[in-house]
């Protein structure tokens, strides 16, 4: 059992499409500490560092050390699905790029969980490039497990988890549904009882949803957006700091 965790990589690990009613983003990483806390009569620290559009190299570079520094029992690693999406991008070096994160930390005395994120590309009008991509990423980190003192979750694999049931408007990040089962993936992984009160097995035994069109309002509110940044070199994440910068206890109520 792990009483204390640290979070770092991108939106998926932010909570980016789980927004609450004051707009701040949940997530799965959130849930996971959630459930952790849920599992002990102990207190339970939690800290979270990832920023939205982060590519891996400067998502390392900036929040690996700091999270290292914190002294968790368990640090949750996750990147690359902005580089699978930018017109040139190595995936040896992005699968790399990821183990010699997990061996800093390992190397730290830290229980390392390292986890793919969703596969989006069946709603994406881009999606078979993803695909493609994201299968070899998946393919090229899989071989590297299983190691000791790493929990890995493949959640690329879990096909449920492309029903649009779980996506948010913009169909590149989890909903609040989607963001659940992910967290559901990762405490079953770790041992850990998963909260009834998620739902998350009524919802995955829930009839399929229907595949949405990609309207020419969606292009409008997520895609042409998301190439203007591209074009100007500005992100998502610019001017954003960490949600939860340092170890703080858990609050059950938030559950």
């Amino acid at each position: 059992m792990f009483h204390s965790y640290v979070a770092i990589g991108d939106s998926f690990t932010e909570g980016v499409g789980d927004e609450r009613a004051d707009g701040r983003a949940r997530g799965w990483a959130d849930f996971v500490a959630l459930g952790l806390a849920a599992a002990t009569t102990e207190p339970v620290r939690y800290a979270n560092l990832a920023i939205r559009g982060r590519k891996l190299g400067p998502l390392i570079a900036e929040q690996l050390q700091p999270g290292i520094e914190l002294r968790p029992e368990l640090l949750s690693v996750n990147g690359g699905g902005n580089d699978i999406m930018r017109p040139r991008v190595s995936i040896e070096a992005v699968a790399r790029q990821l183990d010699d994160a997990v061996t800093a930390a390992l190397a730290a005395g830290i229980h390392v969980l390292l986890l793919s994120g969703a596969n989006p590309s069946q709603h994406l009008p881009f999606g078979g490039v993803v695909r493609t991509r994201g299968e070899r990423l998946a393919r090229a980190v899989r071989a590297h497990y299983p190691r000791q003192n790493v929990t890995f979750v493949d959640n690329w694999a879990d096909a449920g988890l492309e029903d649009i049931r779980y996506w948010s408007a913009d169909k590149l990040h989890l909903n609040a549904l989607g963001h659940a089962r992910v967290a559901s993936n990762v405490l079953t992984a770790l041992g850990v009882a998963v909260p009834s009160a998620w739902g998350v097995e009524e919802v995955a035994a829930a009839p399929p949803g229907e595949r949405a069109r990609n309207t020419a309002a969606y292009y409008r509110s997520f895609v042409l957006p998301w190439i203007g940044r591209r074009l100007t070199g500005r992100s998502s994440g610019d001017g954003r700091v960490a949600k939860i910068a340092t170890l703080e206890p858990v609050d059950l109520s938030q559950a």
